[in-house]
């Protein structure tokens, strides 16, 4: 008898859309997120009303030295009050920006440094479940350090954070013993770390296209020709 999973496709996710009955903002940062409301009509038929958060996506930075450290920096993350651990990253605020392009500006406004090797890690969804913000990650290395005259001049959460080399393993011991929680830093770290147990040869150019970002639905914040404006009573 043939083994029922030798005929298993490789596992993949899959597009699938349900008819949206009605879509509307219903709050609007006017910096980086909106919640947007949609009624989707299920295949059974049922209504169902789901909130979500619109975000324009990110980008992260694995940055490897010679000696296997990784570039990390510890930020101050107010939502969950602590200072997180983290690889340098951050919005996809720039329009038209490509991703990589993203990707060496934050390692350098970060972690004042430039790569002269880029490749694409991995990538992910965030919380699926609540948001459609999808983070690419990019392992970088060949780095060089820039001039303190040179450096960017942080502001905000950025101004107090520090820059540190940690070697792969000690990050991915720190994600398995629970002590690190950045989504970026946990999957990156992990991701490197099995890419370099499998002698790197499955990491994929920095310049591929990002076929899950572009093929979200209704990408812009403003509401479109079918949206229907959410009302208080709705609330």
């Amino acid at each position: 008898m043939s083994d029922p999973s030798a005929a298993r496709a490789t596992p993949a996710d899959a597009v699938e859309r349900w008819p949206v009955e009605s879509s509307g903002i219903a709050w609007d940062s006017g910096r980086v997120i909106a919640v947007r409301t949609e009624q989707v009509r299920s295949p059974e038929g049922e209504l169902l009303t789901r909130d979500f958060i619109r975000h324009p996506g990110a980008v992260a930075v694995v940055c490897l030295d010679e000696d296997d450290r990784v570039l990390v920096v510890d930020q101050y993350r107010h939502p969950v009050g602590h200072r997180l651990i983290e690889p340098p990253a951050g919005l996809l605020d720039v329009d038209n920006e490509d991703p990589a392009v993203a990707a060496a500006r934050e390692l350098f406004e970060e972690g004042h440094v430039r790569a002269g090797s880029w490749w694409l890690l991995t990538e992910f969804a965030t919380s699926p479940g609540m948001a459609d913000e999808v983070v690419r990650v990019f392992l970088a290395r060949d780095v060089t350090a820039v001039k303190g005259t040179d450096r960017y001049v942080a502001h905000g959460e950025e101004a107090s954070m520090t820059v540190s080399w940690i070697p792969l393993d000690e990050l991915v011991d720190g994600v398995l013993a629970g002590r690190l929680h950045n989504p970026n830093m946990v999957i990156g770290a992990l991701a490197a770390w099995a890419a370099r147990e499998r002698g790197w040869r499955d990491l994929r150019p920095a310049s591929t296209p990002w076929a899950f970002k572009d093929g979200l639905p209704g990408r812009s914040f403003g509401p479109g020709p079918q949206d229907v404006p959410r009302l208080e009573s709705d609330a």
